[in-house]
């Protein structure tokens, strides 16, 4: 058996990208800008035990597989195996071809995979599964996400906007499709490092209240609300959303939570929403999101494992529905889905240009844990295997009153 030519059956005799082998085996194109170097018969063996995306995936975070150049360019020469993983079949011919690798050389899931306990989402496994991702370190976050902390899908004016200025155009587009004006109150939910709720309060003179399950997150969010003299208008708690007791906000935002929601629990989610907003009041969700049906389409093993334990991705039309069902008239949508794909490519050079930082504040398995899910979601946003879709809704008011104006999203003034 060669080892390259059982990788090279699995990703295609075409795929542009040259795969050499611990055994002096070799395949594909020698001219490949990119190449897959298979360290180990322990690779093997991770294709064994989860012949698809997860297996390839354990064993590049453990080294046991290596990717010579630039890793999304690999991703992109892989795309049908790293979007739709192996099919069936294969798998099947893998597992008895490659039994024996096994049997000598299998090795435990990496220490640093998702093992969350208790029932789906009860609020004390969701406070693990975020803890698992979000509690890493600010630092790594720092370097990651750069000045803004901001954990979600920027909007980029310009082609030639930079991440910060997406990110702050994000902020501003949300602000103006909630209407945001001075002496109003926001709530934020999972409102990670709090930008959101420091846009709303600096530029719009909004009472903010953000709420995170990340402890990390709070503490940092509120320190720099009060490093940006802010505290007389904003906060941010540790605390689920479900806790919240305050009610009458004049604007909800949801920017990036619906995922971790769970398709059973969002009736009661935006039930909930619409409880803590006054008539006439709106909420901005924004979400990523499958392009079709969920019956079609699962969440990647390797993302449920590593990135987002018990995440759940619905379709737009299920994200709508359950809003219309659950207290708000639906007023405009739109998917931003290339912008997520450039805001991914940025957060990916970030991380390049503190490689070396990042190893050393939260491992190397973690930091290839990040290299791979950024290339690879991005790939997902380019491919549109994955979307990214703002929409907004109001509270209707006695008689059906919107408060909207005939056209656009700013009241008159």
């Amino acid at each position: 058996m060669r080892v390259a030519d059982v990788l090279g059956r699995i990703i295609g005799r075409d795929a542009p990208i040259r795969i050499v082998a611990y055994d002096g085996s070799k395949s594909g194109p020698d001219d490949a800008d990119v190449a897959l170097r298979v360290e180990s018969p322990a690779a093997l063996a991770r294709l064994v035990s989860a012949p698809g995306t997860l297996g390839l995936a354990r064993a590049y975070v453990t080294g046991e597989i290596e990717v010579e150049g630039d890793l999304y360019t690999a991703l992109d020469a892989l795309a049908d195996v790293a979007l739709q993983g192996i099919p069936r079949a294969e798998q099947v011919r893998l597992v008895r071809e490659l039994a024996p690798v096994w049997l000598r050389h299998r090795r435990p899931a990496p220490a640093i995979e998702a093992r969350p306990r208790g029932r789906l989402h009860s609020k004390f496994r969701d406070s693990q599964v975020i803890s698992h991702h979000y509690d890493v370190s600010n630092r790594f976050y720092e370097w990651v996400l750069g000045p803004s902390m901001t954990y979600t899908c920027a909007c980029y004016p310009t082609d030639t906007s930079t991440l910060e200025q997406a990110q702050e155009a994000k902020y501003e587009l949300v602000a103006q499709k909630l209407d945001l004006q001075p002496g109003m109150r926001l709530l934020d939910v999972g409102c990670g490092w709090g930008g959101m709720v420091r846009h709303a309060a600096a530029h719009h003179g909004v009472r903010a209240l953000g709420v995170t399950l990340s402890r990390n997150q709070a503490e940092w969010a509120q320190a720099e609300i009060e490093r940006q003299g802010l505290a007389h208008l904003a906060e941010v708690r540790h605390l689920d959303y479900r806790d919240v007791k305050e009610t009458g906000f004049d604007a909800v935002s949801s920017i990036g939570l619906t995922e971790h929601i769970g398709k059973s629990q969002l009736p009661s989610y935006f039930r909930f929403l619409s409880s803590k907003v006054r008539p006439e009041g709106r909420l901005l969700n924004h979400c990523i999101t499958h392009p079709f049906s969920t019956s079609q389409r699962k969440i990647d093993p390797f993302i449920g494992r590593y990135v987002f334990p018990d995440g759940q991705l619905e379709t737009v039309g299920t994200i709508i529905t359950a809003m219309n069902d659950n207290g708000f008239e639906i007023r405009h949508e739109e998917n931003l889905r290339e912008h997520y794909a450039r805001t991914l490519a940025g957060w990916g050079d970030n991380l390049e240009d503190h490689w070396d930082e990042a190893v050393a504040e939260v491992g190397l398995e973690r930091a290839r844990v990040w290299r791979l899910y950024m290339a690879a979601s991005r790939l997902g946003f380019v491919r549109d295997n994955i979307q990214l879709h703002q929409v907004l809704g109001v509270k209707l008011g006695e008689h059906g009153r919107s408060g909207f104006p005939l056209r656009g999203w700013r009241s008159p003034s």
